[in-house]
């Protein structure tokens, strides 16, 4: 079985916080880097107006330029995050930029489908333990995180928490297989298999009849029969 995108089991590092609520996907990545065919230059485009001014030069002020915040791989995130359009750039931006896990209190719809069919589990956290997060991620000295999915729990070194979070079993089997949609399916390709003989046994009809190939010179015909 092909994977769709690197798996995740555990994932440790820099939390970036940004409190910002709101943010859609027309911020995360504007309408300019929707031109390509794949996820080349991308990173570039993640939140781009944020990060840089009209003249490209990197905003020094934005967190995501300021170390260690440029090495992040989680992001606290304020409520609503990725709405807006369907735009699943949004994500592959976010991911070849590094980050690999992002926590809020909610998040659009199809901005966190999107996520987690691409290998960045977007986790649900009640507003508390989002604020205690958002307030370690914005110190350079405690925000340093651990996540296990598979035991779904994230431990904070600097304050000696950890905190237990829920995940849809499907979504956290394909994010630790490392399968999307397409891969998750044909993890029963045996029983779709078996199913379809089954089916077609039963219901012969379903299979319209074999035509026959044209003949390649078919003899020509008139009204005295046929010319030999």
């Amino acid at each position: 079985m092909t994977c769709a995108f690197q798996a995740i089991s555990t994932l440790s590092g820099t939390a970036c916080a940004l409190p910002l609520p709101h943010v859609d996907t027309d911020q995360i990545m504007p309408k300019q880097f929707l031109k390509g065919i794949d996820r080349q230059g991308l990173a570039q485009g993640f939140l781009h107006d944020m990060r840089f001014d009209a003249s490209g030069h990197a905003r020094c002020d934005f967190v995501l330029n300021q170390a260690p915040w440029t090495e992040a791989k989680f992001l606290i995130t304020g409520a609503n995050f990725g709405c807006g359009s369907s735009r699943e750039h949004a994500v592959w931006g976010m991911r070849e930029l590094g980050i690999r896990c992002v926590l809020g209190t909610s998040f659009g719809g199809i901005f966190s489908d999107n996520c987690m069919r691409n290998g960045v589990p977007a986790l649900l956290l009640p507003a508390a333990e989002v604020a205690r997060l958002m307030a370690l991620a914005q110190d350079p000295q405690r925000c340093q995180m651990a996540l296990d999915l598979a035991a779904q729990t994230l431990h904070t070194p600097a304050d000696g928490q950890t905190l237990r979070f829920d995940i849809d079993p499907l979504h956290q089997e394909m994010l630790l297989r490392g399968l999307d949609a397409v891969g998750m399916s044909l993890t029963h390709a045996a029983d779709i298999q078996s199913f379809e003989a089954r089916h077609l046994q039963a219901n012969p009809w379903v299979v319209p009849p074999q035509k026959k190939p044209p003949q390649e010179n078919p003899p020509q015909e008139n009204r005295h029969g046929p010319i030999l």
